[in-house]
């Protein structure tokens, strides 16, 4: 079928969403929804069979809607309607929660119903429950919608809250009076789940030293909130950029901030707590952690256990972004865990997220952003040249969240790389008017070979899981979720640890990074690499601060990329629009086209 997403962002759900279509083998086109004209130009250039939104804040006109299905994809149970339906569902602790397919009409949220799947509820952010159980379930329904809308016979449901199985209803947006704090009165567990509730967008608001800033990145302590050293909402100490609040029966940690703008104000960004309140809590203790903490009822980015010789390196940053220090505090522990006396050394991501490469908001908020931007690409490198350099021992990538830009040859960097099924890789750098380093330029064309390394790198398109494995870029794909997926990492790198094949297995990984750098040294691949990022960063006219700073302040889109608007492609040499045999050819032809 001829299928048009129709947007409000090419995000993660769209992107998987996007790539699950073309794997079944559909033709697919996306449009952003800017506003009416661009969505009404983008279903009449592309004239789909259906038309999928799975992530729309804007209403569909009805001059579409009335002469094309248009199904939404609402992170919701049967009958829930409303634009805040996560953070309702986390802020009241519901047990169950769910996805619904429903048809776009007149009435927000209130159209047929063609086809709905639910989930347990744990407690985590509205991001992460997003980029996971939320995309999971999306997949699940839109699949489950196309078949029936193949289906003649098929009849979408009508929205009636008669029915014993309805149990939504219709929410108003949360407000952040819904989401306000008394730091008096409330729990930790309630603060916890506001906070959840509210990250990565829009936080909750709060007051520090007379200034309002949204928080974000709420984790229970556990020490310090037994030990009552502070009445609530007392600032009580900082780790690692984070700080520590009291709250009526323990403590929380605060991960990040942001600055409420006034009227007037430039826009703000989401930073680590300390630097964004600075020289105001000076006097605070800065309490350490070390990478051997076993509780996990407090603030930690890397952690590290050991069983049956094998060796997990925990690492879990905001958002996958890896600031200069965090790429060196993971580089210290990689070199420190590297000398222990186990077999194999597994590194694992978080949930949502491996890692999407360096820190772009706190290199946008740094007073030189091209110093600072050169400084976190040597830390990163430094990083993976860590991993890279592990010779004693078997490396395994574990990744469960999807990864960009730096993140994926991060994980490239190990021996083995095991991936669950519906984490999606972004493999480029172009987008963002970078060049790349991370030493991508030794570890993608090793395993996919040089030709295709260009395709996927100028193409600026998102990977499947399926695909990755294909091409061997990837070397195990792991259906299953959240600690399943830990437990079947577990199995086999243990068996790994423990086969009779163990030393040829590192021996032939010394003897080929051995060879690898007699004909080229990945020192040689740096200098190559970073003069190319040296130039980005630095030169006046660069293509990479404009598109940071749309980045990171989240600036709407003007139009949509054409590498992803296939109906928007024109042939360079008539203006005519390219058939779609043309716009789904070869990589060469798709190459060029972004080019």
């Amino acid at each position: 079928m001829k299928i048009l997403l129709l947007s409000s962002a090419y995000n993660g759900l769209t992107q998987r969403v996007h790539i699950e279509l073309l794997q079944c083998g559909h033709t697919v086109s996306i449009e952003v929804a800017i506003n009416e004209q661009t969505m009404l130009e983008g279903v009449q250039l592309f004239k789909p069979d259906i038309i999928i939104c799975p992530f729309l804040k804007h209403r569909i006109p009805e001059s579409i809607w009335r002469h094309y299905v248009c199904v939404v994809v609402h992170p919701g149970i049967k009958g829930d309607r409303g634009a805040s339906s996560i953070d309702w569902a986390i802020q009241n602790q519901e047990a169950e929660w769910g996805v619904t397919a429903l048809q776009a009409a007149a009435e927000m949220d209130a159209g047929d119903i063609w086809a709905t799947a639910t989930f347990k509820m744990r407690p985590d952010t509205k991001s992460s429950v997003y980029s996971v159980e939320v995309t999971e379930a999306a997949v699940k329904v839109v699949l489950q919608t196309l078949d029936r809308f193949q289906d003649a016979c098929f009849k979408p449901e009508p929205l009636d809250y008669n029915n014993p199985d309805v149990h939504g209803q219709l929410r108003p947006n949360m407000q952040q009076q819904d989401r306000r704090i008394d730091w008096q009165v409330d729990s930790t567990d309630t603060i916890l789940d506001k906070i959840r509730a509210a990250d990565g967008s829009p936080g909750v608001v709060d007051t520090l030293f007379g200034n309002d800033y949204y928080l974000y990145g709420a984790t229970r302590e556990i020490t310090l909130g037994e030990s009552h050293l502070g009445d609530p909402g007392e600032l009580l100490a900082t780790r690692l950029g984070a700080i520590c609040r009291a709250t009526s029966d323990g403590a929380i940690w605060l991960s990040h901030l942001k600055r409420k703008a006034t009227n007037g104000d430039k826009p703000t960004l989401k930073l680590p707590a300390a630097m964004v309140l600075g020289e105001k809590i000076k006097d605070l203790p800065e309490i350490p952690i070390s990478i051997y903490h076993s509780t996990p009822n407090t603030f930690r980015e890397i952690w590290y256990e050991e069983k049956n010789s094998v060796g997990y390196l925990h690492f879990d940053f905001h958002n996958g972004a890896m600031s200069t220090e965090q790429c060196l505090r993971l580089r210290d522990a990689v070199i420190e865990v590297r000398n222990r006396p186990t077999r194999v050394l597994v590194l694992i991501g978080g949930r949502s997220t491996w890692s999407n490469g360096v820190h772009l908001n706190v290199i946008e908020a740094a007073d030189n952003p091209a110093e600072e931007s050169w400084h976190n690409i040597n830390a990163i490198d430094d990083l993976i040249l860590a991993i890279l350099n592990t010779t004693t021992k078997i490396t395994v990538a574990a990744v469960h969240g999807n990864a960009g830009a730096g993140g994926v040859p991060f994980a490239l960097a190990c021996d083995k790389v095991c991936v669950r099924s519906g984490a999606v890789f972004n493999c480029h750098y172009k987008s963002m008017g970078l060049y790349g380093s991370e030493y991508w330029t030794y570890s993608l064309p090793k395993r996919v070979g040089y030709e295709k390394s260009l395709e996927i790198t100028e193409g600026c398109l998102p990977m499947g899981m399926q695909e990755a494995k294909q091409i061997g870029l990837i070397d195990f794909i792991i259906p299953e979720l959240l600690t399943a997926f830990d437990n079947k990492v577990e199995i086999m790198v243990e068996t790994l640890a423990q086969s009779n094949n163990y030393e040829k297995i590192l021996e032939s990984k010394v003897l080929r990074r051995s060879h690898d750098e007699f004909i080229k040294p990945l020192k040689v691949y740096r200098q190559e690499e970073l003069r190319h990022m040296r130039e980005d960063f630095y030169k006046a006219n660069s293509p990479y601060h404009p598109a940071r700073k749309q980045f990171v302040y989240k600036m709407p889109a003007t139009e949509t990329p054409e590498r992803l608007a296939h109906h928007r492609q024109f042939d360079r040499n008539d203006n005519s629009v390219l058939s779609l045999r043309e716009r789904n050819g070869s990589p060469v032809a798709l190459i060029q086209s972004v080019n």
